[in-house]
């Protein structure tokens, strides 16, 4: 008995000792840097085209597929307050919308734009940004927002996938 107690208690520790010394290895984005830049560049490239209301430029942007995302303020209330834009035609007619009611402008942190490889062939880029625009009861005010967007590689080119719009909720007043 005392022998199995000792070889149980030896495998014990010679099982946790292993996983003491197989700690996992630093993490490595399986995009390179190179194609991080390419996408921070395709970035700078969507917000430039969105303050021109470039809407055909935006359209080639976006990746051509039903289930393309656009996630924006909506001005139908059946909607909700805010809703998803499935597929390059709604993506197409909400941008239009949106350009149509007024000057927008995307304002992002650049220095906080953050983009990070997930596969081989799907990133997402996340950036804090001011949004002035009087679409949908908007007054014109800049407000903050976080733009999630998740880009795919088609061909050989990285395409939007989804670009999703949230609404940075204002800080609560404190109590006190």
């Amino acid at each position: 008995m005392q022998k199995m107690l000792s070889a149980a208690v030896f495998a014990l520790t010679a099982f946790s000792a292993g996983f003491a010394t197989a700690a996992p290895a630093a993490y490595k984005d399986p995009l390179d840097a190179r194609t991080l830049s390419t996408i921070s560049s395709h970035f700078s490239k969507l917000m430039e085209l969105a303050n021109k209301h470039d809407i055909q430029g935006l359209h080639a942007m976006f990746w051509q597929s039903p289930s393309a995302l656009l996630v924006a303020k909506s001005a139908i209330p059946l909607e909700g307050n805010w809703a998803g834009f499935w597929g390059n035609n709604a993506i197409d007619q909400k941008l239009h919308d949106i350009a149509a009611s007024g000057p927008v402008v995307l304002t992002p942190d650049l220095f906080r734009l953050k983009v990070v490889g997930l596969t081989s062939d799907i990133a997402e880029s996340y950036a804090p940004m001011n949004i002035t625009v009087s679409y949908a009861g908007q007054d014109g005010t800049p407000k903050p927002f976080l733009m999630i967007i998740t880009w795919k590689k088609v061909a050989k080119d990285w395409k939007v996938a989804s670009e999703i719009i949230l609404p940075v909720p204002p800080t609560p007043a404190s109590k006190g």
